[in-house]
């Protein structure tokens, strides 16, 4: 499908609405839709995406700028009509072959009500182009642009419905706000919310995204990290029956043992298959995932980081242990600490750590990590933006619904 998202200006201006439409345009491309961004300006962010420049589109045109005066005045200059007949015929002949229009922000602010009009007219002359209508903010609704608002046209298409449009907006508040403004009822105006580049934002490895992928983690709830080697002494068993007994009341908790099995032992290896036969006794494939399974090779540091940045919690079950490295990283990265209490670890966590003996009820265990998690006001937070607000969540389940039903056959 070719999409064409429109706005003041495009990557690498800053801004918010412009961060958000470099998103979407990545995510569309990234979907298989030909995607182009019509701006006054900005430049090239993606080979896959064409900045396509309109120079009268830039709200700090001086012709626009000029404009904008007289309109803040309650006056419609005579150039208004020349500037909006020139942005729409310049519109017309870039979407002549375009399926979707995604409009952001210039339907609802007052920064170019020229080509607000541009578009309204060519809403009005072409049935053939689908027009989303994506509102970020909304001038009627703000009291700081109550006094650069008039009666009548062109102020009123900010402040109208558009029949035949698919409005959007990116709240809940401003959907209140528009049906209460336009009059609709608040089906008709969808709530698609903004995301977060959790990649970017963690500064992930691509190892280490292509790992979350593969295993599903951004689902998990929560998810416990034990950053060890496959060997006795660190009673990984432990973990594994307390990831069972934990299941009862958070039934998508995963685990993840990222260490290779220890290197000095054969003996490891018959530990591992013991490992693995103990997984499938509990019911935990799917949940408990060895990273050695997946990356023989040692898995570079960064990459071990990153999961310190991701998981929620650390667990560390040692029998022994001389120093306990996992304890500082875990610190650092503000995980809550779950430990065996034995010596060194708890020299190193002292009172920041919870404690269980290594061979504690796993039920017990189990049970101290849940009175962490339910009095914690970070963790579900946690929990909600990577379930509910990466971009490629927003993407698969707001963005490309919308998409859908004007999708071309043949």
């Amino acid at each position: 499908m070719k999409i064409d998202l429109i706005h003041y200006s495009a990557p690498p201006v800053v801004g918010g609405v412009e961060s958000v439409i470099a998103h979407h345009a990545k995510l569309m491309a990234g979907a298989g839709h030909a995607v182009r961004i019509l701006a006054g300006r900005g430049e090239s962010f993606d080979a896959r995406i064409p900045i396509l420049h309109l120079p009268l589109v830039n709200s700090r045109h001086p012709d626009i700028l000029a404009t904008k005066q007289e309109l803040d005045r309650g006056r419609v200059p005579e150039q208004f009509e020349k500037l909006r007949d020139q942005l729409l015929s310049e519109i017309k002949g870039m979407t002549s072959e375009t399926d979707i229009l995604i409009a952001h922000n210039v339907c609802s602010l007052n920064k170019n009500l020229p080509l607000t009009a541009a578009l309204y007219e060519l809403y009005q002359s072409n049935a053939s182009l689908h027009m989303i209508l994506w509102h970020h903010d909304l001038a009627w609704t703000t009291p700081r642009y109550r006094l650069e608002l008039h009666p009548g046209y062109p102020w009123d298409l900010l402040r109208c419905d558009w029949p035949g449009t698919t409005q959007v907006v990116v709240s809940a508040l401003r959907q209140q706000e528009i049906t209460g403004l336009f009059g609709v009822p608040a089906e008709r105006v969808v709530v698609v919310p903004n995301g977060v580049d959790l990649p970017g934002f963690l500064k992930l490895e691509s190892q280490t995204v292509a790992l979350i992928s593969r295993l599903d983690l951004l689902n998990a709830e929560p998810l416990l990290l034990l950053p060890v080697r496959v060997t006795p002494r660190k009673n990984i068993e432990l973990a594994l029956r307390t990831l069972a007994a934990l299941q009862t009341s958070y039934p998508l908790a995963r685990l993840v043992v990222s260490g290779p099995l220890g290197p000095h032992n054969p003996a490891n290896v018959h530990y591992f298959n013991e490992l693995c036969t103990l997984r499938e006794e509990l019911g935990l494939i799917g949940s408990v995932f060895f990273l050695a399974e997946i990356s023989p090779d040692y898995l570079p540091d960064a990459v071990i980081a990153d999961f310190f940045h991701l998981s929620d919690a650390l667990i560390l079950p040692s029998r022994e242990e001389g120093f306990g490295i996992p304890i500082l990283e875990a610190g650092l990265a503000g995980l809550p600490i779950f430990c065996a209490d034995i010596p060194p670890l708890r020299e190193l966590a002292g009172e920041y750590g919870v404690y269980f003996d290594p061979d504690a009820e796993p039920e017990a265990v189990a049970v101290e990590i849940e009175d962490v998690f339910s009095s914690s006001p970070v963790y579900p937070m946690r929990v909600k933006v990577r379930t509910q607000y990466t971009w490629g969540r927003v993407y698969s389940e707001h963005i490309a619904p919308l998409l859908a039903p004007w999708r071309k056959l043949g």
